[in-house]
């Protein structure tokens, strides 16, 4: 679609503190979303809460935090000659790095004049009668947009455990989605690190070099597939920008958003040899191609059987203790029904000396201390506490902002026994309010990367539309968002991701609705589905 100065109204320039759209958020989505709106001639306003833009990436820095996406396919599509000259240094990016790169793009095409950092939103308030939104900040700015774009990442919301005496230890306490920006030493310090999850798998091997001693408190355990990470293949590297627009138009199309596809057979066309073998095949290559070997891995419990326990078997290889390895074996749920994890020498980390694991599922923690934390058997004492224990996601960011659509309905309230999107893009009652990756997405079960560039453009053209077409508000038909919330929960029933208690399903965060967020029929599949809407004059939505 071409882009054209869509608003002529304001001609790109703010009056006061009146803009065409303000964007929460300046991680990947809103740092795109600000250079396609600003493409379209409006008026746009980032509101940030961190002091750069990164989002995810700003605010997580803990010790070995790295993308479980391999880097060449972790980069936006749009900019065709920073592609070419962007060179990532290793086959999976660190934060420092993505982080960097997020802010070369954004220098690159002068966006940082209109992002406003340091400035957390509060509320956001639909006024009926003049078709715009308030927007409330903790500081006390009130902004006025025609749209408001929910930016607000999926996992961004630290979930902290509520144990008795959180507040009486008197130690160092972290959570690794706010770490501080300076170096933290742990040398010669008893530190804990307590959960097990994608965040934990990456700190526990590299804070477990400086601690003293290291004490991981366990709930659950979780799949991992080595990463055999390493400097990024020159080779490798020309030949995906010699045809990025064709594996970009892979991923695209694909099923979660990379740049390959699952194979079109079943576990059980092959015989154990031959089975095994591609397991091992999968193994060496590392990471999430482990999860394209079969295509009835997520949806058959005996083809996932057989998976999970060939990587069972590789545990127990790597970890020297018997009894320590039977405790890292995950057994309680399906193989990639949680998130798959990554690792870089995670499991050999239990053969150090240093290092001792606690199974809080049989010995659950029962208070914290004012020198360290009590489990049902026995007390600890620690300089220093980690919390991995992950976000309050997908809906965590958006509750954090009081949200009032039509008649003041609260979206808190409307969400109460779970989230309901029109394909996770927007909520009945809310006009011209959008989600990036919402909730009834792909997002966190696809490439982010992907997911994002076609909610941004989904959204940018679909306000041009509107400009376009003289039309003053959008929102999603009740009955549409109906159908879409039953459909997302028909295709997750027909997979294996349900019978997780994950935090895919809210179950990390007590009280919160057992609801499968994610949309996992596919990105292609979606993709298809959001053009056909904007085809058919975005069917499913009121334009008014």
């Amino acid at each position: 679609m071409a882009h054209t100065n869509a608003s002529p109204r304001t001609n790109g320039k703010a009056e006061g503190g009146e803009f065409d759209a303000i964007v929460v958020g300046a991680g990947l989505s809103g740092v795109y979303l600000l250079h396609r709106l600003r493409e379209l001639g409006l008026s746009v306003r980032v509101l940030e809460a961190g002091t750069d833009v990164g989002g995810t990436w700003y605010w997580n820095c803990y010790p070995g935090a790295r993308c479980d996406t391999e880097s060449m396919f972790y980069a936006y599509s749009w900019p065709t000659e920073l592609r070419q000259k962007w060179t990532w240094t290793s086959r999976y990016p660190d934060q420092g790095e993505i982080q960097g790169y997020i802010s070369h793009v954004t220098d690159e095409f002068d966006l940082r004049k209109d992002i406003q950092f340091e400035t957390r939103v509060a509320g956001a308030t639909f006024d009926e009668a003049a078709n715009r939104w308030a927007i409330t900040t903790e500081q006390g700015e009130t902004f006025s947009a025609r749209f408001c774009v929910m930016a607000t990442g999926c996992i961004t919301k630290p979930n902290l455990p509520d144990w008795p005496g959180v507040e009486s230890f008197a130690g160092d306490t972290y959570h690794t989605a706010r770490w501080p920006k300076d170096d933290v030493d742990f040398t010669g310090k008893r530190v804990a690190v307590i959960g097990t999850g994608s965040t934990g798998i990456q700190a526990i091997p590299i804070i477990a070099k400086h601690a003293e001693q290291l004490t991981v408190f366990q709930r659950t355990p979780n799949y991992a597939i080595p990463a055999w990470n390493g400097p990024l293949d020159p080779e490798y590297e020309r030949e995906i920008k010699d045809n990025y627009d064709k594996y970009w138009d892979m991923a695209r199309w694909s099923s979660t958003g990379l740049m390959y596809e699952i194979r079109d057979r079943s576990i059980f066309d092959d015989t154990d040899d031959v089975r095994e073998r591609e397991f091992e095949d999968r193994w060496q290559q590392g990471g999430f191609s482990f999860l394209f070997a079969y295509k009835d891995i997520l949806t058959d419990r005996n083809a996932n059987e057989l998976v999970a326990e060939f990587v069972r078997n590789k545990i127990r290889g790597r970890v020297d203790d018997p009894e320590i390895a039977e405790l890292l074996c995950p057994n309680t749920h399906p193989f990639a029904s949680k998130r798959l994890c990554v690792d870089t020498n995670y499991y050999e980390t239990y053969n150090r000396d240093n290092v001792a694991l606690v199974n809080v599922r049989g010995t659950p923690i029962e208070e914290m201390t004012s020198t360290g934390l009590r489990t049902s058997e026995e007390s600890y004492e620690f300089d220093a506490i980690v919390f991995a224990t992950g976000f309050d996601s997908m809906t965590g960011a958006l509750f954090n902002i009081d949200i009032s659509g039509r008649s003041g309905e609260k979206l808190k309230e409307k969400w109460a026994d779970g989230p309901r999107t029109y394909l996770g893009l927007g909520t009945a009652g809310f006009p011209n309010l959008f989600t990036i990756t919402g909730p009834g997405s792909p997002s966190v079960i696809s490439n982010m990367m992907t997911s994002i560039e076609q909610h941004v453009d989904w959204v940018s053209d679909c306000i041009e539309h509107l400009v376009r077409e003289g039309m003053q508000t959008i929102e999603p038909r009740v009955d549409a968002e109906d159908d879409w919330v039953e459909h997302v929960n028909e295709v997750a029933n027909t997979t294996l991701f349900p019978e997780a208690d994950s935090w895919y399903t809210g179950a990390n965060v007590p009280g919160k609705p057992r609801i499968f967020t994610p949309y996992v029929g596919g990105v292609g599949t979606y993709r298809k589905k959001c053009d056909e809407v904007a085809a058919n004059g975005y069917e499913g939505f009121v334009l008014a």
